[in-house]
């Protein structure tokens, strides 16, 4: 088992603490690193220059498949020079309750195998993903 912590600060300020009002920006600290400063997402009067928790959930999402498609390579001795990824989430209400409903991703690899094998790793590199067996 592995613990994996943050630490998550917020702040009233100066401002009255009302829906229309209070701060959405918060910082959030990995491992022992600079706090880095998140919002809520614009719709939620976040500030739209910040990342947000959908954003944390498609990047989390993201960066899981792609270290295990990076992995799985590796042990197969195929060369991988780029990997990008141009991720998008969706959240929608279903029942009144919102949620993300699809995550997709979108992978660019440049390695030295053909587009066959890079799909099939790909479909490897999900059913590996931690993070993606933890959601929906």
């Amino acid at each position: 088992m592995a613990e994996h912590k943050i630490m998550l600060k917020w702040f009233k300020g100066d401002v009255p603490f009302s829906y229309e009002t209070y701060p959405r920006n918060h910082t959030i600290t990995f491992k022992d690193g600079a706090p880095q400063v998140f919002s809520a997402a614009p719709a939620y009067l976040g500030d739209p220059s910040k990342g947000d928790p959908e954003d944390l959930l498609v990047a989390a999402l993201s960066s899981c498949h792609m270290l295990s498609f990076l992995a799985i390579c590796a042990k197969k001795r195929i060369t991988v020079e780029a990997y990008d990824d141009d991720a998008m989430g969706v959240l929608e209400k279903d029942g009144g309750k919102l949620w993300m409903t699809k995550v997709v991703l979108k992978p660019k690899v440049r390695a030295n195998v053909d587009a066959a094998t890079l799909l099939h790793i790909h479909h490897l590199a999900h059913d590996a993903c931690f993070i993606a067996s933890s959601v929906k």
